[in-house]
């Protein structure tokens, strides 16, 4: 059956601050900042709210880039805490709403950690993934703690998988994500990764929302790599309206059955070619018919079934030996 998700993504250039500001005030800034930045998105009723990388580490220039000193940022992470969080809890629930809130938190083992807490629509947090990927300076020179595994968090609306900017680099990661088959991954960050984030949407067959610090745009990327929504230079922000009942197909041996899908459900079920690869995105438009109903009334597999009949061709005749023709 459908299942409709609208997902946002609201992005700002780095906050910037005078470095002699109180904690108090810099915290009181920030809050009523990413309020205000949300509230941009709140008419359209978004299921899902992402927001980028380090949104609570104020900078004292942006360009040219000027950070805070480390030891600042680190005496106001413990001062700040939950509290931001716990704002934006707020807004998600009043909203009915949920939140990726990506930045630095002090764990229960007392380590630091640059993490994307994911805000249910009661306020609470439902998941919490941390940076595994970090850059050498990241750890070394402000002491933040390596993520230790890739992660997917079981949510109401569907299985969700947080990324964190330097990730996207890291085959190895990804490799560990794919067969958690995510639905949609959260990609909160400062850079944007270019190919990469098409490429890890269609590795992991998953919905891809990127919230990526101007000027580079954000997107929502379907499972076969298109860009189906993007900020622009104008507007940091952006919002859609995404189908989570989908499967990725491979053309061959499939097609035929196309036509057939369509005659019997016309608009009830769609087939997107994004073309030149090789496969379609199908999905369910109907209420009462699921993608998993119709592929199995017309005798369909998805992508990775299919190559993995590939796959095991090519081992069994390897193993078989070569073809000896007689005469």
């Amino acid at each position: 059956m459908a299942r409709h998700v609208t997902v946002s993504s609201v992005s700002a250039y780095p906050f910037v601050a005078d470095p002699s500001t109180s904690h108090k005030a810099l915290l009181d800034a920030l809050i009523s900042f990413w309020r205000d930045r949300i509230a941009t998105v709140l008419p359209d009723r978004p299921d899902l709210i992402v927001l980028p990388e380090h949104g609570d580490r104020p900078l004292a220039h942006w360009y040219p880039l000027q950070h805070f000193p480390i030891e600042q940022i680190a005496d106001f992470t413990a001062y700040k805490g939950n509290l931001l969080r716990d704002a934006l809890s707020e807004v998600a629930a009043e909203h009915r709403t949920r939140i990726a809130y990506s930045g630095y938190r002090i764990d229960d083992g007392d380590r630091l950690r640059n993490s994307t807490q994911l805000i249910g629509t009661d306020g609470s947090v439902v998941g919490a993934y941390n940076k595994n990927y970090l850059t050498i300076p990241e750890h070394r020179d402000r002491g933040v703690t390596y993520g230790e595994q890739m992660q997917v968090i079981e949510t109401d609306i569907g299985r969700i998988a947080p990324v964190i900017c330097f990730d996207l680099n890291f085959e190895q990661g990804l490799a560990e994500l794919a067969p958690l088959r995510p639905e949609i991954i959260l990609f909160s960050s400062a850079y944007h990764g270019g190919f990469m984030q098409q490429y890890w949407a269609y590795t992991c067959r998953s919905y891809f929302v990127g919230s990526v610090q101007p000027p580079n745009p954000s997107a929502i990327i379907s499972p076969v790599g298109d860009i189906v929504a993007s900020s622009t230079n104008y507007y940091p922000d952006v919002t859609t309206r995404i189908n989570l009942d989908y499967a990725v197909i491979h053309i061959d041996e499939n097609h035929r059955r196309f036509a057939d899908i369509k005659r019997a459900y016309g608009p009830k079920v769609r087939i997107h070619d994004p073309g030149q690869v090789g496969f379609v995105l199908l999905t369910s438009e109907s209420e009462n018919l699921s993608v998993a109903e119709v592929m199995a009334e017309f005798g369909l597999v998805d992508i990775d079934d299919y190559f993995g009949r590939s796959e095991g061709a090519r081992r069994r005749s390897l193993t078989a030996g070569p073809v000896v023709k007689s005469g």
